[in-house]
């Protein structure tokens, strides 16, 4: 049976105490209406880094002593790799990264920026981090596993430290699970300590083994890409089953909303793996503490800017903030001019507007007009189109949330 005592806690928080921040603790007062509870989010999308992979890979290469004086290695297209080159350069020792093709030119970037070499390393993860082992094996280099280490525990462990020193009345703490490195840690830190609280691990449809016992053969696409590990470690899954007390998994939508909610309400940036357990919160996958606090751990912030844009359009869509249009109108100057006038004369912003006169059934002497249009809400919508009929403008084919 694997074990870890406090003291080990104890000690990989004083190894990382010059590099790791002791993230803040916010309350959620959106949530906690939502809920009816007592609702704090720990935003470690603020961490070195952006995610809590900094804890494990500080408390890693500081043990690892000689043993690293040769350097570190691993296989990452992620977190993992920029936390495991900002530990290295901090302690003066070599790193080299693997990483998949088309992992992201940004944390490859980042990874160099700390003075890591990365190389190519396959076409997934799982063959960037055999690339990994085999160069550890051939220059004498230190693995670092990602999650399936103690000591990697052990360093993750410590945001459970902050959680009981930051939160008198802690009664649940909600953590994202991937390969279980973070829930583990933050398990027997936090119930060695107090017992009664309670534990819940959180994974995405779809890539949840320790959920569902199942995980996809091949790729996986999913926005959260950092917990979507399909194999519980030999070493986390037996701590996971002894000490986390609930596991549930939430779906892809949810996880997308849960997201832009944190962007709009709490100011806070967030990614998918990072925001399942708010996503499991607004979706009822678990039943939040009556009485004390409960502490949703935000586990990263790494996101692809790329897909803000995304997010936020399909958040307005759902919403009933954009909607679309189809009108025909008579093809003769003016016609088009007229038909936004009505839309301006009744706040509609006018997102896109596109000609359309092919593959769409249309009398010889009309035009089609898409339109894509920003509104209020839901009720103002209609009454934009209700007011466009008004004035005689056939509209058709009008896409609702």
């Amino acid at each position: 049976m694997i074990q870890l005592i406090r003291q080990e806690f104890l000690n990989a928080r004083e190894r990382g105490r010059a590099v790791v921040l002791h993230t803040p603790t916010i309350p959620s007062a959106h949530l906690s209406e939502l809920s009816g509870t007592k609702i704090l989010l720990k935003a470690e999308n603020l961490q070195r880094t952006g995610a809590f992979k900094i804890r494990g890979a500080i408390n890693k290469i500081t043990k690892l002593g000689d043993a690293a004086r040769n350097g570190v290695v691993a296989g990452s297209a992620g977190n993992h790799a920029q936390a495991l080159a900002l530990g290295a350069k901090t302690l003066g020792v070599n790193c080299v990264i693997y990483v998949p093709q088309g992992a992201s030119l940004t944390k490859i970037a980042a990874c160099r920026n700390y003075g890591a070499t990365v190389m190519e390393g396959g076409d997934n993860v799982e063959q960037a981090v055999q690339r990994a082992l085999d160069h550890a094996a051939e220059t004498g280099m230190a693995f670092c596993h990602p999650y399936d280490d103690i000591d990697i525990v052990a360093g993750q462990g410590t945001l459970g430290l902050e959680l009981l020193d930051d939160i008198d009345d802690l009664s649940t703490v909600v953590v994202p699970l991937g390969g279980g490195g973070l829930l583990s840690g933050v398990a027997v830190a936090v119930k060695q300590q107090r017992p009664s609280v309670r534990i819940i691990g959180v994974q995405v449809e779809g890539c949840d083994p320790y959920v569902s016992n199942t995980a996809p053969d091949g790729a996986f696409t999913t926005l959260a890409d950092g917990i979507a590990v399909k194999k519980p470690g030999l070493v986390t899954a037996p701590l996971i089953h002894e000490w986390v007390d609930e596991l549930v998994s939430v779906s892809e939508d949810s996880v997308a909303d849960a997201m832009v909610l944190l962007m709009e309400r709490s100011k806070l940036l967030v990614e998918g793996g990072g925001a399942v357990g708010v996503s499991a919160l607004l979706t009822n996958r678990f039943t939040p503490a009556t009485n004390g606090s409960t502490c949703i751990v935000l586990s990263g912030g790494n996101v692809d800017i790329g897909l803000l844009p995304n997010l936020v359009r399909r958040h307005e869509t759902r919403v009933g903030r954009r909607i679309n249009v189809f009108v025909r109108l008579p093809d003769r100057p003016g016609a088009l001019a007229g038909f936004l006038e009505v839309l301006a004369e009744n706040d509609a912003n006018i997102v896109e507007v596109q000609h359309v006169r092919e593959g769409v059934e249309l009398h010889a002497r009309e035009t089609g007009v898409h339109v894509v249009l920003e509104v209020k809400n839901r009720e103002h919508g209609r009454a934009v189109i209700a007011a466009t009929r008004e004035k005689g403008f056939s509209i058709s084919d009008i896409v609702f949330p």
